[in-house]
Order: C-alpha cells, then sequence, then structure tokens
C-alpha cells in the first residue's frame, strides 16, 4: 500500500462541516435579520391582538412610515459595499426639506421644477464628496462629515425657521394612495419600493453593480484586474447623494414641512439599517435586500413601542444599539471564521 495513503479521519477534517459552511455564508447575516423580523412580528401579533395589529394596515404602515429611511439606506448600501462611509445622509435630507420648502412657499416655484433641481443638487453634492475622497485620497469618514456640517449650515442660510408648505399640489402628493385591497400604500411608499428593485438590479445583475462588490471587497485587487476604482468609488458617492435627496423629497411630502433640525442623525439610522441588514462596515458583502429587512426591523420596533403606550421613544434609540452592537459582533465572527 502506498506510504501516501491518507486516513479517511484526515480527510474529512480538512472537509468544512454543514455548520462551518452555514457560518460562512454570506447570506446568514440577511436570513438573521429576517427572522428577527418575523419573530418580532410574531410576538406582536400575539400581544397586541386585541388592540388591531393584526390589521393588514399596520403592516404596510411600516412602508408609509419608513419610505425616506429606506430610500437613504439604499444609498448608504452603495457606500459601504464600497467600502465607504457617509455621514452626510441627514444633513443631505435636512437640507432637500428646506430648499423644497423655500422654492416652493417663499419663491413660488412650481413643485415639478424644484424636483429635479433638489435630486440634482444631492447627486452633485455626493459626486463632490467623491471626488476628493478619490483624488486627494482622504479618508471618506472625514470628508462626508465636512458635508454633514456643510449642508446643515446651508439649511440655516436659508431660514432659521420652519417653513410649512401650504402648495396644493404638495398635499395631493402626498395624500395619494394606491389601493393594495386589503390596504393601501402612499406615494412615498410606492418611490421607496421602486428605488428599492432599481437598486437590487443594479448591485446584482450590472457590471457597475459588480465593480462595487469588488472595489469593497478589496481595492488592491480590483485595481490589479483593471476595473475603473476611482470612478467606481466617485459614482458610489454620487448615488448615495441622489438617494439622499430622494429621501428628503419623501420625508418632505411625509411631514409637508421644513425645517433646518429636520432629520438630525438620520445616518446613523440609514447605517444601522443598513448594518443590522447583513452589510458588512468593511465592505464587500452585504445585500440590498437585506437593507430592507433592516429597515422594517426599526420599523418594528417603534410601532411595538406605540402600541405598548408606556415605553418612551427612548427605547427606540436603546433597542437600535443592541441590535446593532449584536450584528457587528455576527460579522466579526463571520469574517474571523473566514480568515481561519
Amino acid at each position: 500500500m502506498s506510504a501516501t495513503t491518507q486516513s479517511p479521519t484526515a480527510s474529512d477534517s480538512r472537509t468544512p462541516s454543514k455548520a462551518a459552511r452555514l457560518l460562512g455564508d454570506r447570506r446568514l447575516p440577511v436570513a438573521v435579520t429576517a427572522l428577527l423580523f418575523l419573530v418580532m412580528y410574531l410576538g406582536g401579533l400575539a400581544r397586541y391582538q386585541n388592540f388591531g395589529f393584526a390589521e393588514p394596515q399596520v403592516f404596510l404602515n411600516l412602508f408609509i412610515d419608513n419610505g425616506y429611511l429606506l430610500v437613504a439606506a439604499v444609498g448608504v448600501t452603495f457606500v459601504l459595499l464600497s467600502g465607504g462611509m457617509d455621514l452626510s445622509v441627514g444633513s443631505v435630507i435636512g437640507f432637500t426639506t428646506m430648499f423644497t420648502a423655500w422654492l416652493v412657499e417663499r419663491q413660488g416655484v412650481p413643485l415639478l421644477l424644484v424636483i429635479p433641481l433638489a435630486l440634482g443638487v444631492g447627486a452633485f453634492g455626493g459626486f463632490l464628496m467623491g471626488y476628493v475622497i478619490h483624488n486627494f485620497e482622504i479618508q471618506p469618514f472625514i470628508v462626508t462629515l465636512a458635508g454633514l456640517f456643510l449642508f446643515r449650515g446651508l439649511c440655516l442660510v436659508i431660514s432659521k425657521e420652519s417653513i410649512s408648505i401650504s402648495d396644493s399640489s404638495v398635499s395631493s402628493m402626498a395624500e395619494t394612495q394606491v389601493s393594495l385591497g386589503m390596504g393601501f400604500l402612499s406615494l412615498g411608499a410606492i418611490i421607496s419600493l421602486v428605488v428599492l428593485a432599481v437598486a437590487i438590479y443594479v448591485l446584482h445583475y450590472t457590471r457597475f453593480g459588480r465593480r462595487v462588490y469588488a472595489v469593497g471587497g478589496s481595492e488592491q485587487s480590483a485595481l490589479l484586474m483593471g476595473l475603473p476604482q476611482g470612478g467606481t468609488k466617485i459614482a458610489v458617492y454620487t448615488v448615495s447623494g441622489f438617494c439622499s435627496a430622494l429621501a428628503g423629497l419623501l420625508f418632505t411630502l411625509y411631514i409637508q414641512s421644513g425645517d433646518p433640525l429636520h432629520a438630525t442623525g438620520m445616518e446613523l439610522d440609514a447605517i444601522a439599517a443598513v448594518v443590522i441588514g447583513g452589510t458588512l462596515l468593511t465592505g464587500g458583502s452585504g445585500y440590498v435586500l437585506g437593507t430592507l429587512f433592516g429597515v422594517l426591523v426599526l420599523g418594528l420596533i417603534k410601532s411595538l413601542i406605540q402600541f405598548e403606550g408606556t415605553l418612551s421613544s427612548w427605547w427606540t434609540k436603546i433597542a437600535t444599539g443592541v441590535l446593532l452592537c449584536a450584528f457587528i459582533l455576527i460579522q466579526r465572527f463571520m469574517t474571523t471564521r473566514k480568515k481561519t
């Protein structure tokens, strides 16, 4: 018998077990988030069955009340997948509400003209931040932090006080409902789901999406493969700026006013939703569908607290912090398993 013959035990020791393959599966964080949402929803059904929680409209309200957050989180997903960070999201949303309210209410500009202007400003702001990050090799944290202060300052330049919107076109769009038989969705919720569908297609079925994953996985490897690293980086921040401005427009429809303090800290909610949805902070791994479940989990926490009635709204932040820490630990464990 040959001396190189290996025993079955030695061969089996190098074969990953089912548990190891499961822990190394990129889809695991998304599955965990989806399972968490299901457990929370079923818990709400059991606890608040006599308070109308089982009504289909309660579930649909998760999309209505968090449509703007979903759009912002989709933009952040592009950035995090590329290995970057965007802290300017909340300020761009706040600026968009002020910019829209000022033009529509104070200057009499038609809403249909304001919409492309606001989207263009947001996308251009994202483009500039991406350009600076790539060409001057400055950390995204610093550049987008500067963007945060810049756009929040521009809010105060427009007005230091809230601007209510009484324009009929804004009210009409805000009150538009799409019937689904068992309930309805607002125009903002429909737009957010369309953005989600487009993002899923772009990230998973286009060359640009593959470049985003490649750059986030390893910039050096992407460079050796000849991928347009700089163009990809600039593009993801442009997408994030566009999504932030669109989220600002949806938030304007939802709140029907502009305020210099609107969306303060919302960039943290968006980042939390993306991370809870399974996207790695280090980039290169994650799914837009996971972002949807992350937003739904955060929205469901708010709904459960409202149905409970005796808890402060600050418990939302506490629960979000606990979940965020838990999912970061899961990510850390998964990346460690891959290295070993």
